[in-house]
């Protein structure tokens, strides 16, 4: 499950994002930078506000950072009952830091933030996993550059979380996320999604804390522990809990579609084609069930962006040797979300001759599948009549 992260500036917005929803109350000062710290006093009160009612994290300011001043702060925090410290890390910082950063990895929750936009090295997270950090975290270090997915695409994110996954580390992903990044960057499974100006009012992170803005991205998370033992096994990554928000309409269906989007991929049975990329061609629908939520609302929005983004993440995972295992792998991932009723994927080679070929193939959603079958104790199976 993602959690949802929160960053507020006082006691009065961490008060206001406890009740809306957060996971995670974070402090930081967004006048001050990107990691900009807040005062003690302002964090302590914060700290005291949230009483343990959710987890907890700091910032520790933006680098450089100078010893003394960072373990002095370090422990002020955690004599208030900070849960996680976060501070942003490079190579040259952990070296010069390693001492003092893994005998405070002993004692409190350390957050490796690795900015985005100023060539993030992945090379750093087994560093962090020996030094005893317990997760990293990309941002954004000038916040108003671009968003995050300006600077990273969605294949080298889920690069990111895969690694911090093999090593034991939690991941998370900031840097000035808007609402329509939700649904797309639940598709790499993050453990920590993190805000500041999509929370405030008129996007401006320096402004106060909005409600109705804390409330839309809350709605489109999936909350954590919100799947009990006996509900049915799909993949809530893909799911933005407001898309559960109303009755479906049933007899309403809408087909959304990416067509003729061209990508270069590593496909080919032949050695030859091992070589070098080849234009592969994709047309998308989806056949998706409406909910009752206003159509200009984006917590009843099956976007195109999630089928771009799955076609991105299939082709970036490396060679495969058919066009029928990409098509296969996109439906597939499609048909996790539990609002799709069926997909057709249409892949087409376009180096192979003077013209295209391909394949085209339909898959159900498990809802509507036409053959059905559930196990009981007994080993047998129940199906259609005609079996």
């Amino acid at each position: 499950m993602t959690m949802f992260l929160a960053s507020v500036a006082n006691a009065a917005e961490a008060e206001i994002v406890l009740q809306f929803g957060a996971d995670i109350v974070d402090l930081k000062d967004p006048a001050t930078g990107a990691l900009g710290a807040l005062a003690l006093e302002e964090a302590r009160a914060a700290i005291r506000t949230v009483a343990r009612r959710r987890r907890t994290s700091a910032t520790l300011g933006d680098p450089p950072y100078a010893p003394e001043e960072l373990i002095a702060r370090a422990r002020a925090l955690m004599e208030a009952g900070i849960d996680d410290l976060k501070l942003a890390v490079d190579s040259r910082t952990l070296e010069r830091l390693a001492d003092a950063l893994k005998s405070l990895a002993s004692e409190v929750s350390l957050i490796g933030m690795i900015f985005a936009d100023r060539a993030p090295a992945f090379d750093l997270l087994p560093k962090l996993a020996a030094l005893g950090f317990k997760g990293a975290m990309l941002d954004t270090s000038d916040k108003s550059g671009g968003r995050l997915l300006t600077h990273l695409d969605v294949a080298q994110l889920e690069d990111f979380c895969a690694r911090c996954r093999t090593l034991g580390l939690l991941s998370g992903l900031a840097g000035s996320l808007e609402a329509p990044d939700v649904p797309r960057l639940l598709l790499v499974a993050p453990d920590v999604l993190g805000f500041r100006g999509a929370l405030c009012r008129s996007h401006e992170r320096r402004g106060a804390i909005d409600p109705a803005a804390v409330t839309l991205i809350r709605d489109l998370i999936p909350r954590v522990g919100c799947i009990d033992a006996d509900s049915p096994r799909i993949d809530w990554r893909l799911l933005a809990r407001g898309f559960m928000a109303g009755p479906e309409r049933e007899h309403e269906v809408d087909n959304v579609f990416v067509r003729d989007f061209v990508i270069a991929a590593h496909i080919g049975a032949y050695d030859y084609e091992r070589d070098a990329a080849q234009r592969v061609v994709f047309n998308v629908e989806a056949a998706v069930r409406r909910l009752g939520a206003q159509s200009d609302d984006i917590r009843g929005i099956f976007s195109y962006d999630v089928i771009l983004d799955a076609i991105r993440l299939v082709v970036a995972r490396g060679h495969v040797d058919f066009i029928e295992t990409l098509a296969e792998s996109v439906a597939e991932m499609l048909l996790r979300h539990p609002r799709v009723k069926h997909v057709r994927v249409r892949v087409e080679k376009l180096d192979v001759i003077d013209g295209a070929v391909g394949v085209e193939i339909r898959r159900e959603g498990a809802a509507d599948a036409s053959d059905v079958r559930l196990s009981i104790p007994s080993g047998k199976t129940i199906g259609h009549p005609r079996d």
